[in-house]
């Protein structure tokens, strides 16, 4: 299959993300309203107040009802987040998600409903998906003898995610339902957080193997026909489509240099393999270079390291269901005592007793509510 557009005019390569122009990083990581339709109501149908929870994520809610309006992500992702804890629903995005069509994406679904193919709409959807949403990694490849849809925010400063993942699965699942029909289900589905206390919700709307604590957030199926013929193909519509998201956006943008670096630590955690050489590797620059940017910047990479290690473990020490020695494992320490340490220092108190004053005696964690960074 060719693609509509040449990536190489449109698209920045890996190494790009780490010089972006001025104009790049000035864009940094927005994400379009489209991206929030029927947000409000779908809250409220949860039993949670719509104002509310954009007033303390500090979002202007003004700006949801515009589909071709900007919102900055890191705030878009973090009014998810509220959003499940402020109505009480743990899976708030996977629920969002499992109702979330391509035409309610504005110009991305617009692009995506007007490609000719279901194989030409994936491979628009990956090209185009980070000018949608800035500073953030899509990619459609062959996958052995099937195919990866993934997904991942490259920002790493971005730390409480889960919400908007799993609604990014769901929606990339009813991307090829509007091809294949309503039953369709993919064979795998990949997430990048842990396990969530109620897991057994995500086999059921996926009717897929679930794997967790994953490099990334993706979907895995069989050769789907993708040279299935999409319902509303309109080649007129997709080249205006294409042309107004570029004039809009202006770029794929690029999160600073600090927090993408920091996005790629997160991402080796997932593999246990955290050094220098493989951090140097998987940015795709010589390892004395990257000591150079980060000393430039006033840091290092046992520094950073340490730093996305804190802040996850914020994150996973608040989810009740996960072990302290899985958490342990999640964020690269052999040991658990290595791990116990580590905390010690960051936070005065061990793992076992911040879980209990975080949880309570009711064995419920507080709900908890974050401004966005």
């Amino acid at each position: 299959m060719k693609r509509a557009a040449d990536p190489k005019s449109v698209a920045m390569s890996r190494s790009s993300f780490f010089d972006p122009s001025p104009q790049e990083a000035a864009l940094g990581r927005k994400i379009l309203a489209g991206a929030a339709t029927g947000i409000g109501s779908f809250i409220a149908a949860q039993g949670g107040e719509p104002e509310k929870i954009f007033e303390i994520t500090g979002l202007d809610s003004s700006a949801i009802n515009d589909t071709r309006a900007s919102l900055d992500l890191a705030t878009y992702v973090t009014m998810l987040e509220n959003a499940a804890r402020e109505t009480g629903q743990d899976n708030f995005g996977l629920l969002y998600g499992r109702g979330y069509r391509p035409e309610m994406l504005g110009l991305i679904g617009e692009i995506i409903l007007a490609a000719p193919t279901l194989g030409s709409a994936l491979e628009h959807l990956a090209l185009w998906f980070p000018w949608h949403q800035q500073a953030t990694e899509t990619r459609f490849v062959p996958w052995g003898d099937r195919w990866l849809l993934s997904y991942r925010i490259l920002d790493g400063s971005v730390i409480d995610r889960r919400q908007d993942a799993e609604l990014t699965m769901g929606m990339f699942v009813n991307i090829l339902r509007t091809c294949l029909g309503a039953r369709w289900t993919p064979d795998i589905v990949l997430f990048e957080h842990p396990r969530p206390a109620y897991w057994k919700q995500h086999e059921t709307i996926f009717d897929a193997e679930i794997h967790w604590s994953q490099q990334q957030n993706a979907i895995i199926f069989k050769n789907a026909k993708l040279a299935a013929s999409m319902p509303q193909a309109d080649r007129t519509a997709l080249a205006l489509r294409t042309q107004e998201l570029l004039r809009l956006t202006g770029s794929i943008g690029a999160p600073r240099f600090i927090n993408r670096v920091k996005g790629e630590i997160r991402q080796l955690l997932a593999t246990n393999r955290i050094g220098v050489e493989d951090l140097s590797e998987a940015i795709g620059m010589h390892r004395w270079t990257l000591q150079r940017r980060l000393a430039e910047e006033g840091t290092s990479f046992s520094a950073l390291l340490e730093e996305t290690r804190r802040g996850l473990a914020r994150s996973y020490i608040a989810q009740r269901q996960l072990p302290l020695t899985e958490i342990a494992y999640m964020l690269g320490y052999s040991e658990n005592s290595a791990f116990t340490r580590a905390f010690n220092k960051w936070y005065g108190a061990s793992p076992r007793r911040v879980r209990l004053h975080l949880v309570g005696s009711s064995g419920h964690a507080p709900q908890m509510t974050f401004v966005a960074s």
